[in-house]
């Protein structure tokens, strides 16, 4: 294992600072036909979790099974890895090959941790930013892995809070973006979560290097649950939250960070636009080339395309138990259901259109998957 002096020197000498992380969906579609090469962790009707590749024709390049319900998956920049995390409170991380479409290897989280369904690399893809629970503690943290170095154990980093679940990298590219949720659990207990009462969520910037807590965002309410989030080429992050409270409360859902001035809103949606959400964010996507952004909420069976300078709600579109989400092209969105279909989304129309049916049930996110159709 590297210990810590080695490591900070190493990365700090690797930094590209042009570069983003791919697990954002930040990799190369073509101009005129974008290319559909999908990753996700799917179910089957009968219950079995699998890892399944989708190539640009559609077509259903591997479906890999695996022990745990999977989650979110995070590609590799500059090389052939895709890897997929195990969903609260999973123990198992899976290092895909898209080029030969299957697992090269799994990887254990170690007795005490259990991980959160997330992680984002480097610019340069050495190391892997994953986050995890230590549930003898309860302490989120963020523990970096070295993809050059078999996926070995580099250093853990402390998030002074607990629930850590998605991350991004900022495109200065050496700041981690993290949605600290808030909630306690623990792999006896499945997903039952036991500290509502005295949850501390937060979205947090970190520096990648060392580990330093640089600024901690705090809800307007302790049981809004950072969970989601993406964040633009210039710096915006948009975060969804997943309220906690009573039912037929509505507080807000969406956060906005602009990470130039430090000034941190929630976007203040009128009642009659927050009902339909049930008070639950999935997937937040941000286009490579607009200001636009997608929030899938699948609860109410609705995706919001919003201005992500303004906070303006552009379109709402109707797609029953509307999961993952990617950007697609110039402006437009992929997103996946639930009930197995893959649909396109514009800003300029309220109407999904089909782009696939497939016999799974899709989880809540996708990760770009290239290489599939070589």
């Amino acid at each position: 294992m590297l210990d810590r002096r080695r490591f900070l020197k190493a990365s700090v000498a690797i930094t590209s600072a042009g570069a983003l992380a791919a697990c954002s969906g930040r990799l190369p579609f073509a101009e005129r036909k974008p290319a559909m090469e999908l990753i996700s962790a799917v179910d089957d009707d009968a219950g079995q979790h699998y890892i399944t590749g989708v190539d640009r024709t559609g077509k259903t390049r591997f479906q890999i099974p695996v022990a745990e319900r999977c989650h979110g998956g995070c590609a590799q920049p500059h090389g052939d890895h895709v890897v997929v995390f195990a969903r609260r409170p999973g123990r198992l991380m899976h290092v895909l090959n898209t080029r030969t479409g299957q697992r090269e290897r799994s990887i254990h989280a170690g007795d005490g941790f259990h991980y959160y369904g997330h992680g984002v690399y480097s610019p340069d893809a050495r190391y892997l930013y994953v986050t995890m629970n230590n549930y003898v503690t309860s302490a989120g943290l963020v523990r970096v892995y070295d993809a050059h170095d078999g996926y070995s154990v580099v250093t853990d980093y402390d998030l002074a809070g607990i629930g850590p679940h998605e991350l991004r990298l900022h495109p200065d590219g050496n700041t981690l973006i993290v949605a600290l949720g808030g909630i306690e659990t623990h792999p006896d207990y499945d997903r039952i979560k036991l500290n509502l009462d005295r949850m501390e969520p937060a979205l947090i910037l970190m520096d990648r290097h060392s580990g330093e807590i640089i600024a901690r965002h705090v809800p307007s309410h302790h049981q809004l649950s950072c969970r989601h989030l993406d964040v633009s080429p210039e710096g915006i992050v948009i975060a969804g939250y997943q309220y906690e409270g009573p039912e037929w409360e509505s507080p807000p859902l969406i956060a906005r960070l602009d990470t130039r001035t430090g000034a941190f809103t929630e976007l203040d949606w009128p009642v009659e636009e927050l009902l339909p959400l049930k008070n639950y964010t999935a997937s937040i996507a941000i286009s490579h080339h607009t200001p636009y952004a997608v929030v899938t909420a699948p609860l109410g069976g609705l995706a919001l395309i919003i201005n992500y300078q303004t906070g303006e709600v552009v379109q709402r579109v109707m797609v029953k138990d509307v999961a993952g989400a990617l950007p697609y092209g110039e402006q437009d969105f992929i997103v996946s259901s639930g009930l197995g279909g893959v649909f396109v989304l514009s800003p300029d129309r309220n109407q999904a259109m089909a782009h696939g049916k497939y016999p799974v049930r899709w989880d809540n996110h996708l990760t770009p998957g290239r290489y599939l159709s070589a």
